[in-house]
């Protein structure tokens, strides 16, 4: 008769004699799981500089509207700072799929000292090869059956905004 296959050894027995290896294996086990799962949670959600872009370009485009209506010049480029996203889901955006993303952010318009803490929602949509991305406004319904957009292109990255 042949002998079987050899046994596994248990955990324990592994790091018998040796009660600090059993403890840097659990810890270690236990690190690389927390850093895993904090990588996962990120997933589909844009790069900071893509979320600044963004609020920066909205702020901009709002302060034009808002000009425009009232006969004045816009001013400059708004400074946008400490980005805290609270909800993302995916969406579709025309034909294309997005992202609705909430939170708030610090902003302040250029020559203000006073830096203001806002809510905010943005509606992003990934470029067609991935490496860009675009700011989505919904428009309402032309026809009533489903939503329209405007879409403007975010700076690439070492452009400047505006």
């Amino acid at each position: 008769m042949l002998p079987g296959p050899p046994r596994p050894r248990s955990a324990r027995s592994q790091f018998r004699g040796r009660p600090l290896a059993g403890l840097w294996a659990l810890l270690l086990a236990a690190v690389l799981g927390l850093g895993l799962g904090g990588c996962s949670s990120g997933i589909g959600q844009p790069p900071h500089g893509v979320l600044l872009s963004a609020l920066a370009l909205q702020i901009e485009l709002t302060q034009r509207d808002i000009a425009s209506a009232l006969s004045l010049e816009a001013g400059g480029g708004p400074s946008v700072s400490r980005v805290r996203v609270e909800a993302q889901e995916p969406l579709t955006i025309g034909d294309t799929p997005g992202l609705h993303l909430s939170g708030r952010f610090d902003w302040r318009l250029p020559g203000d000292p006073i830096r203001v803490d806002s809510p905010f929602e943005l509606y992003l949509q990934r470029g067609e090869r991935g490496q860009s991305w675009r700011l989505a406004r919904p428009t309402g319904s032309g026809d009533g059956s489903r939503q329209d957009w405007i879409t403007d292109p975010l700076p690439l990255r070492g452009e400047a905004a505006g």
